[in-house]
C-alpha cells in the first residue's frame, strides 16, 4: 500500500483503516478528516491522496475599543447642616377694616374666607339719627334763607333811602349787619348738613387693602361703635414664622436658605420649595428663636397652617454623589465601586437630596462609601 501526504510518500504494509489514521496522525501532527480523499485502489496496493488543506481563515479585525465607563470620584464636601422644624404660615400684615361712624350694620357684603380688593365695599353702617338731623337742618336752612331774603331787601331799601337823604347812615349799617348775619347762618347750616352727608358716606366700610378676610365679628343688624373693627384682613403676602431651639440662635441670620416640604407630609416628605429668612427677631420667646422667611407658593395655605421646613444649623462634612449612580435592588440602594480592573456593587445608606456642583441632582451618602472610592455608572 502507498500513502501520499502533501506530496510526501511512505510505504506502509496493509493494515486496517483505523491503524492508518493513527499512523498518519503521528507522522503529520494534524489531520483534517475532510481532507481525506480516496484517489484510487489497485490489486495488492491501495493509494490514498490527502487533499490540499483549506486556506487559513482570515481573522476578523479587532473589535472597536469599548467606550470608557462614566466615573465619579467621591470627595468630602462642606454642606449645610439642615434641621427640620415646624413653621407656621403668617400674613405679613393684618389689617383692620374699621367703621368710621357709629350706627347699625345695615348691609354686610363679606364673610370669613372671602378674597377682597382694595377699596371694595364690605358693609354699610347706618345711623337713623343722622337722617333726623338732616331733616332738621333742612328746615333751619329754609328759615335762614327767608331771613336772608328779607335782610337783603331791607338793605337795598335803606341804601335807596340814604341816597334820597331820607334815611340815616345808621339804618343802612343796621340792615347790612342783619344781612351779613343771615348769610353766615345759611353757610353754617349748609356746612353742617354737608358734615352729616359725609357721615353717611363714612358709613360705607371699605377694604383698606387686597387680601383674604379672616374674621367678621358682626352680622347685619348689629350695633357698631366708631373705630370698631368690622373685619380683619390678611394681606396676600404670606410668610413662614419659624421657631427654633435657642441653640440655633448663633447660626440663624437673614438670608439663610429655608426649604419647605409638601403640605400634609411628615418628616420624610420631599422638599418642594425654597425661600430665604428675611427677619430674625432679637427677642427669644419661650426659649426659642423666632424668624420670618419668604417662600413662594404660600397663597393657597391657611393662615396658621403648619408646614415642615428645613433650616441651616451651620455646616458639616459629607459625601454627595449624583443620583444617577444609585440603583435599587431588592429594596436596597447600591452603587458600583471600582475595584482594580473590575467593579463591585456596594450597599449604601442615602440621606436627603443635596445640591452638587456640576450635576442637576445630588444625594448625600450616609454610609457605604469612602473618600477614596471611584464610582462607576451602572
Amino acid at each position: 500500500m502507498r500513502v501520499a501526504v502533501h506530496g510526501l510518500s511512505q510505504r506502509m504494509t496493509r493494515k486496517p483503516a483505523r491503524v492508518w489514521g493513527l499512523a498518519l496522525a503521528a507522522a503529520t501532527g494534524t489531520m483534517v478528516a475532510a481532507g481525506l480523499a480516496v484517489a484510487g485502489q489497485k490489486t495488492g496496493n491501495v493509494e490514498i491522496a490527502f487533499a490540499k488543506p483549506p486556506a487559513e481563515t482570515v481573522k476578523p479585525a479587532a473589535a472597536a475599543a469599548a467606550p470608557a465607563l462614566e466615573q465619579f470620584e467621591v470627595q468630602v464636601q462642606q454642606i449645610d447642616d439642615l434641621k427640620s422644624v415646624f413653621a407656621t404660615v403668617r400674613s405679613r400684615d393684618l389689617i383692620e377694616a374699621r367703621a368710621r361712624t357709629p350706627g347699625t350694620v345695615a348691609t354686610l357684603k363679606v364673610d370669613e374666607g372671602a378674597d377682597v380688593k382694595a377699596g371694595q365695599l364690605l358693609a354699610i353702617v347706618a345711623d337713623d339719627k343722622i337722617a333726623i338731623k338732616i331733616r332738621s337742618l333742612d328746615a333751619q336752612i329754609l328759615g335762614i334763607e327767608s331771613r336772608l331774603r328779607n335782610a337783603k331787601t331791607e338793605l337795598e331799601r335803606s341804601e335807596e333811602l340814604k341816597k334820597r337823604g331820607v334815611s340815616p347812615q345808621s339804618r343802612v349799617d343796621q340792615a347790612r349787619t342783619a344781612f351779613d348775619v343771615a348769610t353766615n347762618e345759611a353757610k353754617s347750616a349748609k356746612a353742617e348738613r354737608a358734615v352729616l352727608e359725609e357721615q353717611i358716606k363714612e358709613g360705607q366700610v371699605l377694604s383698606p387693602a387686597e387680601g383674604r378676610v379672616l374674621r367678621v365679628p358682626f352680622t347685619a343688624g348689629s350695633v357698631i361703635a366708631s373705630g370698631e373693627s368690622l373685619a380683619t384682613i390678611a394681606a396676600n403676602e404670606y410668610l413662614l414664622r419659624i421657631e427654633m431651639p435657642e441653640r440655633h440662635a448663633r447660626y440663624t441670620k437673614s438670608g439663610d436658605l429655608v426649604k419647605i416640604g409638601a403640605r400634609g407630609q411628615g418628616a420624610k416628605g420631599g422638599i418642594v420649595g425654597e425661600g430665604r429668612i428675611v427677619q430674625v427677631y432679637p427677642e427669644l420667646r419661650n426659649g426659642r428663636v423666632v424668624a420670618d422667611a419668604e417662600v413662594s407658593g404660600l397663597g393657597d395655605y391657611f393662615i396658621g397652617e403648619r408646614a415642615l421646613a428645613w433650616v441651616s444649623a451651620g455646616q458639616r462634612r459629607a459625601f454627595v454623589i449624583p443620583r444617577k449612580y444609585v440603583t435599587q435592588k431588592f429594596g436596597q440602594d447600591f452603587v458600583r465601586v471600582k475595584r482594580g480592573s473590575g467593579a463591585a456593587d456596594i450597599i449604601v445608606q442615602l440621606g436627603r437630596e443635596t445640591p452638587l456642583l456640576g450635576h442637576s441632582d445630588g444625594v448625600e451618602v450616609l454610609s457605604g462609601v469612602d473618600g477614596s472610592d471611584v464610582l462607576v455608572r451602572p
